[in-house]
Formats: C-alpha cells, sequence, structure tokens
C-alpha cells in the first residue's frame, strides 16, 4: 500500500449556523468554526457572503478560505435550461475540489445559512460526496422558526398542517397550495412578492399574513403584510400565516 493510499480521507461538516444572530448558533457549530483549518463557503459573485458573515468571528486567523461563488442567481429564470446547466457545472467544479482536500486527509468546514437540510446549498455538495468521504451535517434553527418567533405568535395550533411555499412557483400554484393550508410560510420572495400579494389575495388569507424581514438579524422588522410597502422585499423575507387551530 502506498503513502497516498494509507491516508484516512478528512470529514466534509455542513454547518448550520441559525437564522443570523450568532447566539442562534449551536455549541456543536461553534465548536467546528473555531478548529476549522478549511472553511469553504458559498457567496454571490464580488459579494462577502452572507454565510461568512455570521462564522468570520468564530473562525480561526490562519484558516483557509475557499469562496464559492455562484455563476448565476437571478440573471437567468429558474425555467431555463441553462440555469440548471450554469449551476450543475458550478457544482461541479466545487466538488471536485473539496474532494481533493478531503481525499488528502483535510477536514473542511462549510458554514450554511439556516439549517444545511433546509433548501440549502450545501446538500448538492452532499449528494456528490456523501458516498465518497465520510459527511457530517450539523443542524440548526431554520429561518422560518426565527420568522414566526419574531412575530408574537405561535405558527401552528393542535392539527394545523404548515405549508412551506417558495414564492419562486407558479401564481395558480401558490394560491392552490395556499387554500389548503392550515399555517403557512412562504420564502424567497424578493421579486415576487406582488405575485405572492395576488395568490394571498385569492387564498382569502391576506389580511392575515404577516411580513418578516431578517428574522434575528440586525435590522429586523414585523409587520402585517397589508401595511408594507409594494416595493422589492430583502432576500431574507419570510410571509407568514398564522394557524388557528385546536387549542385547550
Amino acid at each position: 500500500m502506498s503513502a497516498a493510499q494509507s491516508v484516512k480521507p478528512g470529514t466534509l461538516h455542513g454547518v448550520g449556523l441559525g437564522p443570523g444572530d450568532p447566539d442562534l448558533m449551536t455549541v456543536r457549530a461553534r465548536r467546528l468554526l473555531e478548529g476549522a483549518r478549511h472553511v469553504a463557503y458559498f457567496r454571490k459573485a464580488g459579494r462577502k457572503g452572507h454565510a461568512l458573515t455570521i462564522a468570520e468571528d468564530f473562525l480561526p486567523k490562519d484558516a483557509i478560505h475557499f469562496p464559492m461563488e455562484y455563476p448565476v442567481t437571478t440573471e437567468i429564470p429558474l425555467g431555463d435550461p441553462r440555469y440548471n446547466e450554469a449551476l450543475s457545472e458550478f457544482y461541479a467544479q466545487v466538488t471536485m475540489h473539496l474532494r481533493a482536500l478531503l481525499i488528502s486527509g483535510e477536514d473542511v468546514v462549510v458554514p450554511c445559512e439556516g439549517d444545511p437540510f433546509f433548501y440549502g446549498s450545501f446538500m448538492h455538495i452532499y449528494e456528490r460526496l456523501k458516498d465518497v468521504v465520510p459527511v457530517e451535517v450539523t443542524p440548526a434553527v431554520t429561518g422560518m422558526s426565527a420568522a414566526w418567533t419574531a412575530s408574537g405568535h405561535p405558527i401552528t395550533w393542535g392539527d394545523d398542517v404548515l405549508t412551506v411555499l417558495m414564492a419562486t412557483l407558479p401564481e395558480e400554484v401558490l394560491t392552490a397550495r395556499m387554500r389548503d393550508a392550515d399555517a403557512l410560510v412562504v420564502m424567497k420572495i424578493g421579486r415576487n412578492m406582488a405575485k405572492v400579494r395576488t395568490a394571498l389575495r385569492a387564498a382569502g388569507l391576506y389580511d392575515r399574513a404577516w411580513l418578516v424581514e431578517y428574522a434575528s438579524q440586525e435590522g429586523q422588522t414585523v409587520q402585517r403584510l397589508r401595511d408594507a410597502g409594494e416595493g422589492i422585499t430583502p432576500y431574507f423575507s419570510i410571509v407568514l400565516v398564522h394557524g388557528q387551530g385546536r387549542r385547550p
């Protein structure tokens, strides 16, 4: 057996950072960040990246950084085949880099906004590497949990069914799903707010809807959706409709 073959692969750590407030980070997440030698994080080209913003105060000064910059975000419509093609190539490239580090015996920490297994980019790396090297995932408080906590009202009661929707869905799909919901969370809003408002009105839920921006972060706002302006909302925005189910 060669020296290269005898090297034990490193572990890939997908570390959930929570919704943004460092105080809501788990003890395990903080420990992994503080011990990181290699750290890889997603960001938009030319930006610092939200994950690094949350994690950087806990990272060693000599940690080796690998920023993973998305080739597209909103420049190409989601339904355009080029969107998936560009992202597929991107994930293949970053996975190749991470795989080389891991096979050489290095551990890699990937800090993730929210929970890594809840609509997170880390999932695409996980699926490509989980059968190749050891992978461990540290769960976290989700952004939607921080949002409904910030609203001051429980999101579900009794037997309420919670529905989570992406605002990128077609309007007719949003409307149909909203009509069937007891309690509702709508994510990935941004430029889709007008569509979300229309769907909520059609589903008869508009007057019960709340808008939470930057939950648990600096600049947090909580208000009735009907009282919010008509402009484009920040990416970190969530619309809530609280359940009205059975209670003692």
